[in-house]
C-alpha cells in the first residue's frame, strides 16, 4: 500500500472546498472521523466534511475553543478555563482568576485570538507516547486530563500544539488558525460565552439568545456536583475503584427525590387554581419516569392526580403532516388533535364525564373503547409529550389553570475541564438502551433516526423551553457508568463500512 501524506490530504480538501464553497474541516477515512492532518492509503475511502454538517461545525467550534485556552494560557497562565455547557447559541467557559477577570480582560483575550488568526499559526498534530503526554499535563497542573489519560489503554496518545501551547480535546480540529476568524465572545460575571456558526447557517454567527431559567438549572448542576465532589470522569472512576460509589448513587438519588418534592409541594400551594399539570422536554430526558414520580409527591399531598397521554391524540395517519422528504412528521404539532384535546379537558373540568380516545399505532387510527373518565374539582390532569409547552397544545386554557414543567438531562459529569459531555450525548446514549431492551431497535437504527430527533427538537421543544414555572434536572451523575455496560456492546456491533 502507498502511504500519501497530509499534505495531499489538506491539498484534496482545498480541491474540495473550491467546488462546494464551504470550509472543510475535517474528514472521514472509511466512515471514522479524523482530521485533516492524517495520512491515508490509496484505497481508502474519503468523505470530506465541511462547514454545513453537523460534524463539521462542532469541528470549527472545537478549534475556536482551542485557540481560546492557548490564548488565555499566553496572556494569564494562572488563569484556569473550563468550558462548561451549550447555552444561549453558544459554549459557556467559565474563568477561575486571581480576581483580576472583567470585561477589559476579555477583550484583550478576544483582540490576541484575532492576532493569532492574522499570524496563521499552525495548529499542529502530534503523537506522543501516553507516559510522556500524561507528564506534560500533571506539569502543567491540568491532574484531571492526565489521571484520566493513564488509565486509557493506548500506547500513543494523540495532542494538538499551537502557540505555546499543548492540549488534547476530543475530535477532530483545523490546522491553522487562519480560518477560525467567525466567533464572538460575550462576557459574562464569571466567564463568558463562545459563539459560532452552527450547520444551518454557516456564514453567520448566531444571535446571543439570554435562558435565565435554563441557566439556572445548569448552575443546580454544578452545584450538584460540588455536593458529590464529582466534577469529573477521573474522580468518579477513583469512586468506583475505591468502592465509594454508593454514597454517590444514594446522594444523587436524594438531591433528586428532593427536588421533585418541592416541586409537589409547589402545586399544592396553588392546587385550587392549578387544574392542568404539563411535562415537556427532548427525547430521552426522562419525562415518563419524572410524571410517574411527581404523580407519588402529589399522592403525598393528598392529590391524585390523573393522567392523560397526548399520544392517544394523534390524528388519523393518512391525515398527518409530512417532512420535506415526504415521511410523516409525528413531531409536528399539527400530528395531534388539539381541537379534541382541549375540549375535553374543558368538559373535565366542568366536571362532566369525558371518553377518552385511544390511538391504535397498528392502525394508524383513532378508538373509541370505553375509556371514561371524570375528576373533581381538586383534581389536576398530568399530560407528558414534547409539545406540553407550547402555547398552542392548550390554547383554550386560561394560562392560570396551568403549571408548566420542562425536564432536561443535564449532566454534571465532564470528561475533564476543557472536554464537555454534551447533554445530547448522554440523551442519545439513553436513547439507545432504551430502544434495544423496550423496542427491539438496533443501535444503528435509532443513530439514524437521531438527526430528525435533533431537528424536532429544534423547532418544536427548545423554543418553549423558557415558558416553563419550573426546570428539572434528571441526569445523575453516574449514570453513564451503568449505562456503559449495556450501550458499548449494542455500539460495537455497528460496522464500520456502512
Amino acid at each position: 500500500m502507498i502511504e500519501i501524506t497530509k499534505k495531499a490530504i489538506i491539498h484534496q480538501a482545498q480541491q474540495y472546498q473550491a467546488e462546494h464553497g464551504h470550509l472543510v474541516t475535517a474528514v472521514k477515512i472509511n466512515n471514522i472521523l479524523q482530521d485533516l492532518q492524517n495520512s491515508y492509503k490509496e484505497t481508502d475511502k474519503l468523505e470530506f466534511v465541511d462547514v454545513t454538517m453537523q460534524d463539521g461545525a462542532l469541528a470549527y467550534q472545537r478549534s475556536v475553543l482551542f485557540l481560546m485556552i492557548a490564548t488565555i494560557k499566553d496572556l494569564y497562565p494562572t488563569w484556569v478555563v473550563s468550558i462548561q455547557y451549550s447555552i444561549s447559541n453558544g459554549i459557556y467557559c467559565e474563568i477561575t482568576s486571581d480576581g483580576k477577570y472583567n470585561e477589559e480582560a476579555l477583550a484583550c483575550i478576544e483582540a490576541k485570538m484575532r492576532e493569532y488568526i492574522e499570524k496563521e499559526r499552525d495548529i499542529v498534530k502530534y503523537t506522543l507516547p501516553r507516559e510522556d503526554a500524561v507528564s506534560l499535563f500533571k506539569n502543567s497542573g491540568q491532574l484531571a486530563k492526565a489521571e484520566l489519560m493513564s488509565y486509557m489503554k493506548q500506547r500513543h496518545v494523540t495532542l494538538y500544539y499551537s502557540a505555546g501551547y499543548y492540549d488534547y480535546l476530543y475530535g477532530p480540529m483545523l490546522y491553522n488558525t487562519r480560518f477560525l476568524g467567525k466567533f464572538k465572545l460575550d462576557y459574562m460575571p464569571k466567564g463568558f460565552i463562545v459563539r459560532t456558526p452552527d450547520a444551518a447557517n454557516p456564514d453567520e454567527i448566531p444571535p446571543r439568545i439570554d435562558q435565565p431559567k435554563i441557566a439556572n438549572v445548569f448552575d443546580e448542576a454544578e452545584r450538584w456536583a460540588s455536593i458529590l465532589r464529582c466534577h469529573y470522569v477521573a474522580k468518579l472512576n477513583e469512586y468506583i475503584r475505591n468502592n465509594q460509589i454508593d454514597d454517590v448513587i444514594r446522594i444523587s438519588e436524594a438531591l433528586h427525590e428532593k427536588k421533585i418534592a418541592q416541586i409537589a409541594d409547589e402545586i399544592a400551594k396553588n392546587v385550587d387554581r392549578t387544574k392542568l399539570i404539563l411535562i415537556a422536554g427532548p427525547s430521552s430526558s426522562g419525562k415518563t419516569t419524572f410524571a410517574q414520580r411527581l404523580r407519588l409527591q402529589l399522592l403525598v399531598n393528598d392529590i391524585c392526580p390523573i393522567s392523560i397521554s397526548l399520544d392517544n391524540y394523534f390524528i388519523d395517519r393518512e391525515h398527518t403532516p409530512r417532512t420535506p422528504e415526504g415521511e410523516y412528521d409525528f413531531e409536528n404539532i399539527k400530528a395531534l388533535d388539539i381541537e379534541l384535546f382541549n375540549e375535553n379537558l374543558l368538559k373535565l373540568f366542568q366536571g362532566e364525564a369525558v371518553e377518552l380516545p385511544r390511538y391504535n399505532f397498528i392502525t394508524g387510527k383513532r378508538e373509541w373503547v370505553g375509556d371514561v373518565v371524570k375528576i373533581s374539582s381538586h383534581q389536576p390532569i398530568i399530560v407528558e409529550g414534547i409539545h406540553g409547552l407550547n402555547p398552542e397544545l392548550t390554547s383554550k386554557i386560561p394560562s392560570e389553570h396551568k403549571f408548566r414543567i420542562y425536564i432536561s438531562a443535564i449532566t454534571q459529569l465532564n470528561i475533564d475541564c476543557h472536554n464537555r459531555i454534551p447533554t445530547t450525548d448522554a440523551r442519545l446514549i439513553r436513547r439507545i438502551v432504551r430502544d434495544y431492551q423496550f423496542r427491539g431497535s438496533e443501535a444503528l437504527k435509532t443513530i439514524k433516526q437521531w438527526p430528525d430527533v435533533r431537528k424536532g427538537e429544534e423547532k418544536y421543544i427548545f423554543p418553549y423551553q423558557e415558558n416553563a414555572d419550573v426546570m428539572f434536572n434528571s441526569a445523575l451523575i453516574y449514570e453513564l457508568a451503568v449505562l456503559k455496560k449495556y450501550a458499548r456492546p449494542l455500539l460495537m456491533k455497528i460496522p464500520t463500512n456502512i
